[in-house]
């Protein structure tokens, strides 16, 4: 029973509870049964220790922890229900009295979700980008792939250009002295990729096979190893052999060998459908990202560090997915970067806190308009994603249940719902690409602004004399274009 809460500082709650005298004793009875099983006494067999002698031999405290493990979960769980809250993370529990006869009292500290103050979420303006695909972005992509099946022959004039593959072999050497990890033999090194130290592969254009130079680089102050940082090198180069790209033709056997398709035209025509689907996909998300970031900007909520705290973890762990899919450990990527997981994780806390307020203000929206998801809805979702497998709709639910995602996608599918209602009632107008860049320079220009206007209204006035000299220092945000993936691709 819930005998009383009270506020404590930023979103955490103290619950005052109680469980009855009776129910108390009941547990303390089950709890002696469990331990006496474990009691070794001379003059009495093991398990056949009498209650009374157990615990004054022991105290009575030896049948609390087990009485506690039985009141304490579902006198917890009641009384959120009767406070009405919506706790984020594990409760601190602080213990008042036990005691046979005697009612259990118990404090629960609790972090729960924060009351969100909305801002105005119908009729929005927005500017959504219209999706197109031009010749340009078609040819764009055919070089690419005309790229990626190039081959490599051996170039006729002999001399190393830029875009070339040159086989070498290298050694560096500082003050005169080799040093640990600047030797190789065989090396490819494709020119004006800028994978080597910065001034390198440009010394190397011009060079013909057999011949014998040396490379005067400095290594960036910033260099990963740091024992090389700053310093001038010089490298004997030996180059082996030179190599050039060839690119396939455009044309039908071009397209017979890199697709399904027989012509250049259908495969072109191919390509056009997916830039543009991919183009609408871009287009949508923006037009959805810039309607969330202006309900949110309007509105007033404080996110807890627990919930900021478990998406630093979640995108810790997309970026350790996404590592491993290039071969590598978060470790590696750490010790390359010269980073501790702590300096990684408050790098992320920034984002982390804007992506939890716009999720708690999405929650508020879905709250406020009622919005849920029947049984029916999540069933339909996962014959799309089963679909899409091409597998069992059951086979697909029994994972994601054992996987425990199956709360996780409703929630995903109610969020869903209250974005696609802000969109439906957005006052959307469509430009061009490049009205849009121009729009998106302005806005951010017009914050800048305005975030300037407030700090100065804020400080202290300061006396001139005859003229003030404003000082524009606003930083240009950088933009992430974020995709929508498709459930199947998690």
């Amino acid at each position: 029973m819930l005998k009383g809460t009270e506020k404590l500082e930023n979103t955490k709650i103290k619950l005052e509870i109680e469980v009855a005298a009776p129910d108390v004793d009941t547990a303390l009875a089950k709890a002696y049964r469990k331990v006496v099983t474990d009691v070794n006494l001379p003059g009495f067999r093991k398990g056949k220790v009498p209650r009374r002698i157990l615990e004054s031999r022991f105290g009575p405290e030896i049948l609390h922890e087990e009485a506690l493990e039985l009141l304490v979960p579902p006198a917890y769980e009641e009384a959120l229900k009767e406070a009405d809250l919506d706790p984020v993370g594990h409760p601190e529990f602080e213990l008042v009295q036990i005691e046979e006869g005697k009612p259990l009292l118990f404090n629960a500290v609790v972090e729960v979700i924060p009351p969100v103050e909305l801002g105005e979420y119908k009729g929005l303006e927005a500017e959504q980008e219209e999706a197109g695909v031009d010749e340009l972005q078609i040819d764009h992509h055919l070089y690419m792939l005309r790229e990626q099946n190039a081959r490599l022959v051996p170039r006729e004039d002999g001399e190393a250009r830029e875009g070339d593959l040159v086989l070498i072999d290298f050694k560096g050497f500082i003050d005169g002295e080799p040093f640990d990890g600047g030797e190789a033999e065989n090396h490819s090194l494709e020119l004006g990729s800028k994978s080597f130290v910065p001034g390198f592969e440009e010394q190397l254009i011009g060079a013909k096979p057999e011949d014998e130079l040396e490379v005067k680089v400095k290594f960036p102050e910033e260099y990963r190893n740091e024992d090389l940082a700053g310093k001038d090198a010089v490298f004997k180069v030996k180059i082996k052999q030179i190599k050039e790209k060839q690119l396939p033709e455009p044309d039908d056997e071009f397209a017979k060998e890199v697709s399904e398709f027989e012509t250049l035209d259908e495969m072109k025509k191919d390509l056009r459908e997916k830039l543009l689907k991919n183009a609408e996909e871009r287009s949508k998300t923006g037009l959805e990202e810039s309607l969330i970031e202006k309900v949110t900007e309007s509105s007033t909520v404080e996110p807890p560090k627990a919930l900021v705290d478990r998406q630093i973890d979640r995108m810790i762990g997309d970026m350790e997915n996404y590592l491993r899919q290039q071969g590598m450990e978060l470790d590696q990527f750490l010790q390359l970067s010269g980073k501790s997981k702590d300096e990684l994780r408050e790098e992320r806390r920034e984002e982390a806190e804007k992506v939890t307020r716009a999720n708690l203000v999405l929650d508020a929206i879905a709250k406020k308009e009622g919005i849920t998801v029947e049984d029916s809805e999540l069933d339909a979702r996962i014959e799309e994603i089963a679909e899409s497998y091409d597998d069992d709709p059951k086979r697909i639910k029994e994972i994601i249940e054992k996987q425990g995602r199956l709360p996780v996608m409703k929630e995903e599918l109610r969020i869903r719902r209250a974005i696609d209602l802000m969109v439906d009632e957005a006052k959307i107008k469509k430009v061009k690409k490049e009205d849009k860049a121009s729009v998106d320079k302005t806005q951010k220009k017009e914050k800048a602004s305005a975030a300037k206007a407030k700090k100065e209204k804020k400080a202290p006035a300061k006396k001139v004399k005859k003229e003030t000299k404003t000082s524009e220092t606003a930083k240009n945000k950088k933009k992430t274009e974020k995709v929508a993936q498709k459930d199947k691709k998690e």
